[in-house]
């Protein structure tokens, strides 16, 4: 029973406290179970048997595989299947419990079942915008499916991330999302959903706080509008105006056919970028001409931008300084654009004892030769096999001019952790 006076006392509110107007619903634990300490994300999956094709397992799949052992064990993937028909269900427990034995033992994924009492009525609803009745019910049980899901998960993390179970994931999502959230916590500005996709209700995170009354919400107005309509208005409601939407998108569509009687569905996020990938905190220096905006740290960070440099004179370079020194275990470099503006002479070097140069630049004071950009691009992995000690800088050093101007596409990296 709610106790207005301890509620009224308490420096918290009710939102930060989380315990207030509790969904009134029972859950089955088909298989795993969650840990009992809070981790840093929680992934909810809502789904029901197709009459076209089945792609759960594959989500599955790319949501574990994408992401390190310890990005795994930050995580906790929770499974409603959200469907009435028992056969279908006891026979995907099955497959999960085959094909995940040590995630689920591991408390990396968990999977539920809401039994059909618990629902309200999902018939003979009013049909707004003058929906077909079996669309009304389609879209008004799934509000409910999301409902009880983000209830049962609102304890199980510090942020709770909502997919569909028709997607792919990017590489190392996880550190990339804790990246983006702790980027813009240090901003000090106040959001209620960030979204790492474009599409639907796929990809949005949500502060954990905030998952009683965003169940609630849902189950209120289950049957006035389609989720990801209802997800617009809850941001209004916390006061966000505008979204948050980061690119390259983490996670892709990859269903032909849709949950909802079969019907093909074609959707895809252009922005989405599986290899997504995070490099190691750095600064980037050149003495080549920048074009406008198209600075040389963009080469550097994942997105859209790139570098674009004025035409390379032999002895021109870039060089990438870390912050912390690292181990070095690959680098990629992708140069040019519709086979234009390649990088036709270079090598790439890397580098130790960091230096401060007369024009207050950092480099480094010793380079090892890695090898030579070939037809605008390199590549060279298990670098750690040969080069064991840690690294401080990365150098592109031209060793021939051209008159076509240059386009740095990306600098990747990746290193030991």
């Amino acid at each position: 029973m709610w106790q207005g006076s301890q509620q009224l006392d308490s420096p918290e509110s009710w939102v930060d406290q989380g315990d207030y107007l509790p969904l009134n619903v029972s859950y089955e634990k088909l298989a795993g179970a969650p840990a009992t300490e809070q981790r840093f994300l929680c992934i909810g999956i809502s789904s029901v048997k197709r009459t076209k094709g089945t792609y759960l397992l594959t989500t599955l799949r790319s949501l574990f595989s994408q992401s390190s052992p310890q990005e795994r064990s930050s995580m906790v993937v929770v499974v409603l299947l959200a469907d009435f028909d028992a056969r279908w269900r006891a026979s995907t427990v099955r497959e999960i419990r085959t094909a995940f034995p040590s995630e689920l033992e591991q408390n990396q994924l968990v999977v539920l079942h809401v039994p059909q009492d618990w629902y309200p009525p999902i018939t003979g609803l009013k049909r707004n915008y003058n929906d077909h009745p079996e669309r009304v019910t389609f879209r008004s049980k799934q509000n409910l499916d999301y409902s009880f899901l983000i209830n049962y998960c609102r304890r199980l993390a510090q942020y709770y991330l909502q997919l569909e179970d028709d997607v792919s994931s990017a590489k190392n999502f996880l550190s990339t999302i804790r990246k983006r959230v702790n980027d813009h916590n240090a901003k000090s500005t106040t959001w209620a959903t960030l979204e790492f996709s474009a599409l639907g209700y796929i990809g949005k995170l949500y502060q954990s706080v905030h998952l009683p009354l965003l169940a609630r919400f849902l189950f209120l107005f289950y049957q006035e509008m389609p989720c990801d309509w209802l997800m617009s208005h809850f941001r209004e409601l916390l006061t966000q105006k505008q979204p948050i939407l980061f690119k390259p998108s983490l996670f892709q569509h990859m269903g032909t056919f849709s949950s909802f009687q079969g019907t093909y569905n074609k959707l895809k996020d252009k922005d989405f970028v599986e290899a997504y990938y995070t490099n190691p905190p750095a600064d980037v220096y050149t003495d080549l001409s920048t074009y406008q905006a198209h600075y040389p740290k963009m080469a550097w960070e994942n997105g859209k931008g790139f570098f674009w440099g004025r035409t390379p004179e032999k002895g021109n370079y870039l060089t990438v300084v870390f912050k912390h020194p690292a181990v070095v275990t690959g680098i990629s470099v992708e140069t040019g654009s519709g086979g234009k503006d390649l990088l036709e002479s270079a090598v790439v070097e890397m580098g130790h004892e960091v230096v401060t140069t007369e024009k207050q630049e950092r480099t480094c004071n010793i380079f090892q030769l890695l090898g030579t950009v070939e037809y605008g691009s390199f590549e060279m992995q298990e670098i750690d096999k040969k080069y064991s000690l840690s690294s401080s800088c990365i150098r592109l050093q031209v060793t021939a001019g051209q008159k076509d101007w240059v386009i740095l596409k990306k600098i990747r990296v990746t290193t030991k952790s």
